[in-house]
C-alpha cells in the first residue's frame, strides 16, 4: 500500500464525487456573478469564511490553488481577476473546474498531478497558493512546504487548511478515544481497518510541528492563524476545534 495509497485515494474522491460529497460539488452561475460584482467567500476549513484581508489585492495575480480542485475556489478567484492554476489528482476535481471555466468564459490551467511529488511549475511562479484541508491525505507534509516556497514568489503568499489531529483519536460518533497518535495506517493496520470501515480513503494525522514548523523551516513567516469546527458532529457541537488555517509569507 505504501507506493499506491494516493492512487487509492484518488480513485476514493472520485466516488465520493460520484456520490454527491459537499466538497466536490462546483458553484453555480449566480455565485460566480456575485463574485464578479465583489460579493464572495471561500473556505480553507469546513466553516468559517477566509478573511478577505488574507488575500490582498487579486487581480492579476498567478494563483494556484493546490489539491484545490473541485469547481469551488479557484472559480472565484478568477471572477476577480485572477491568473488560476489548480492542481489536483482527482479526475472528477478537475472535471469540476473544467465545466465551471466553460461555463463562465474564463481561462483556467488545469494541472493533474500529486502534490506528495515535486511540483510542475517553474520557480517564483506564482503569488499566492491557496491550499484548503487536505493534507491529511498524505504521509509526509514538509516536503509540500519546501515545494510551495520553491514555487511562490519572495513575499508570496500560502494560505493553508491543516486538520489538528483530534478527529484521528475518537470512534466514529466522535465520543470515546480508542486511537493514539500518530494515525497512520502504513504503518497501523488496526488505523488502517477502521479507515476501510469508514470509508475514508487513506488518512493521516500531522502535528503542529509538522505542519507550523514545517513552514517555518521552508522560510514562511507566519501571519496569521484560526482554528475552525467539524461543521458536523459531536466536537462540532462541543465547540471543540479541529481545523486550523494559516496565512503565511514567504521571506
Amino acid at each position: 500500500m505504501n507506493s499506491n495509497y494516493q492512487e487509492i485515494n484518488s480513485k476514493t474522491f472520485d466516488r465520493w464525487i460520484d456520490e454527491g460529497w459537499e466538497w466536490g460539488i462546483p458553484i453555480d452561475h449566480e455565485t460566480y456573478v456575485q463574485a464578479l460584482k465583489g460579493e464572495w467567500d471561500v473556505k480553507l476549513t469546513p466553516v468559517k469564511f477566509v478573511p478577505h484581508s488574507w488575500f490582498g489585492e487579486l487581480r492579476g495575480k498567478k494563483v494556484l490553488g493546490l489539491a484545490s480542485g473541485g469547481g469551488q475556489q479557484m472559480p472565484i478567484f478568477a471572477a476577480l481577476g485572477a491568473e488560476c492554476t489548480v492542481l489536483d489528482y482527482s479526475d472528477r476535481q478537475l472535471e469540476s473546474e473544467a465545466l465551471v471555466s466553460k461555463r463562465e468564459g474564463y481561462s483556467i490551467r488545469i494541472v493533474k498531478a500529486d502534490m506528495t511529488k515535486p511540483l510542475p511549475f517553474k520557480d517564483g511562479e506564482f503569488d499566492l497558493i491557496f491550499h484548503p484541508v487536505s493534507n491529511c491525505y498524505i504521509e509526509n507534509v514538509e516536503p509540500v512546504f519546501l515545494e510551495c516556497a520553491r514555487v511562490l514568489k519572495k513575499d508570496g503568499v500560502l494560505l493553508c487548511g491543516l486538520d489538528n489531529g483530534i478527529n484521528y483519536i475518537f470512534d466514529e460518533n466522535e465520543k470515546e478515544v480508542v486511537n493514539s497518535l500518530p494515525f497512520n495506517p502504513l504503518k497501523n493496520e488496526k488505523q488502517r481497518k477502521l479507515l476501510e470501515d469508514e470509508d475514508c480513503g487513506i488518512q493521516f494525522s500531522h502535528t503542529l510541528e509538522e505542519q507550523i514548523g514545517g513552514q517555518l523551516k521552508a522560510s514562511f513567516m507566519l501571519t496569521d492563524i484560526y482554528e475552525d469546527t467539524n461543521g458536523e458532529g459531536n466536537l462540532h457541537k462541543m465547540n471543540i476545534p479541529s481545523f486550523i488555517a494559516t496565512r503565511a509569507v514567504l521571506v
